[in-house]
């Protein structure tokens, strides 16, 4: 396992950061340091623990329980937009990738924040069959809101929609979902709910929503290391997969911690974010983390009492961004990854298997033909495959860091502060 050790932050004045320090004066400067809002240029800035006047045994002790779950490729620690520590497990670095499944949920949300800052959508409130006309059906009263806060009451099948990953036009499966319950109800994470944003976005914007989000947040935060994977069809996955590094994900992380905000341009709204990062729901349960955990607008709250509110992004397998607003603190964690491939889904073979049984006998069938040789799932040395789809394997596949996820978010608290 690498771990990567930093030392004392650099800064050049002439990356923008009117921060009044040079390199040699940052050791003595650790007030100032710990006071000023970093954003990273091309690259991080990064500082010592005792420079942003934090403990860094209790970092390393995060880390350490993050590296406890074998899944973890890769963890980072960020104060003030310092990069303050960062580790990675054997054969990763810092320009690895990972997938994001659900985080990319949060982006693309996100972008729904910025349609409504420029007039395009009036309001959350709106019923989507304002901007959908298929909609205009037993839909008709859902609103984006609702849609965003996973009550929609759209159906929700026993295999949660996991079918829609395996279509070739996802977008056109979304269409098709009707209503099971009145909206509003209760809390059912559906992934159609997010897929329709593709089309919400496309809607009013005439623009794909990939190329949104790379336009309109991405390139503008230096997030621009990413692939954003679409269907067979060309349709932007907004439910998931974004492909990035641990850094460059942490970007985002960073834009809604400083509540829309990089470097003085307003890219979204610090009223969005504030109604992003409000309470919704609580007390939900989970099958796989040991927690009863929030929602709101596409983020998941992990902790909110007087100790702290801690927000994050969050993916199938156990990948994360966590953002404390208060303290100014990311924690970003990635499971391990291994690329197919390309940025359209491309089934191969396994097109023909894609109706076969049950979503867990297609995935154990499909790693078996990997391991006989019959189709290539993990690609060649160039990163090519045989098919091209984000794939998790059952080593970037989270079990302890689901168990111990109480202790890990008690030990993100007490690293947050001095």
């Amino acid at each position: 396992m690498k771990n990567l050790k930093l030392g004392v932050i650099s800064i050049a004045l002439s990356a923008g950061l009117a921060t009044g320090l040079v390199p040699a004066d940052v050791a003595g400067a650790t007030d100032g340091v710990a006071k000023i809002k970093y954003y990273p240029a091309e690259d991080w800035q990064q500082a010592t623990a005792e420079a942003v006047n934090l403990d860094q045994k209790k970092i390393d002790h995060l880390f350490d329980l993050s590296f406890e779950d074998s899944a973890t490729q890769g963890v980072a620690f960020f104060k003030n937009g310092l990069l303050v520590g960062e580790r990675y497990a054997e054969g990763y670095d810092e320009n690895s990738h990972g997938t994001s499944w659900s985080m990319a949920k949060s982006f693309y949300a996100a972008l729904i924040g910025v349609s409504i800052d420029r007039g395009e959508i009036e309001s959350l409130d709106d019923p989507v069959s304002n901007y959908l006309d298929y909609f205009k059906d037993a839909r008709r009263d859902i609103t984006i809101r609702q849609i965003l806060n996973m009550t929609s009451g759209l159906e929700m099948p026993s295999h949660e929609h996991e079918e829609m990953f395996f279509s070739s036009d996802h977008l056109a499966y979304a269409k098709e979902v009707g209503v099971e319950q009145k909206a509003g109800q209760i809390f059912e994470y559906n992934n159609v709910n997010s897929m329709l944003l593709a089309d919400i976005l496309f809607q009013v914007t005439g623009v794909a929503a990939d190329k949104l989000l790379a336009d309109r947040i991405l390139n503008k935060i230096g997030l621009t290391d990413v692939v954003l994977w679409q269907d067979s069809e060309g349709t932007p996955l907004t439910y998931c997969c974004i492909d990035s590094t641990v850094r460059q994900y942490s970007r985002f992380g960073l834009l809604f911690a400083r509540n829309g905000n990089w470097n003085g341009e307003q890219i979204i709204s610090s009223d969005y974010v504030d109604e992003t990062f409000t309470k919704v729901w609580d007390s939900l349960n989970s099958t796989t983390i040991n927690q009863n955990r929030g929602y709101s607008l596409h983020w998941w709250i992990s902790n909110h009492d007087e100790r702290a509110i801690i927000f994050n992004a969050s993916g199938k397998f156990g990948q994360y961004i966590f953002v404390d607003r208060s303290n100014d603190v990311v924690f970003t964690r990635i499971t391990k990854y291994h690329p197919t491939g390309g940025s359209k889904q491309e089934w191969g073979a396994l097109k023909y298997i894609n109706w076969l049984g049950s979503i867990d006998f297609r995935i154990s069938l499909a790693a078996f033909l990997d391991s006989v040789g019959i189709i290539t799932l993990q690609g060649n040395e160039d990163g090519v495959g045989d098919v091209k789809t984000p794939a998790t394997f059952e080593d970037g596949t989270s079990d302890e860091f689901y168990k111990n996820y109480n202790t890990i978010i008690d030990a993100l608290i007490e690293a947050s502060r001095p």
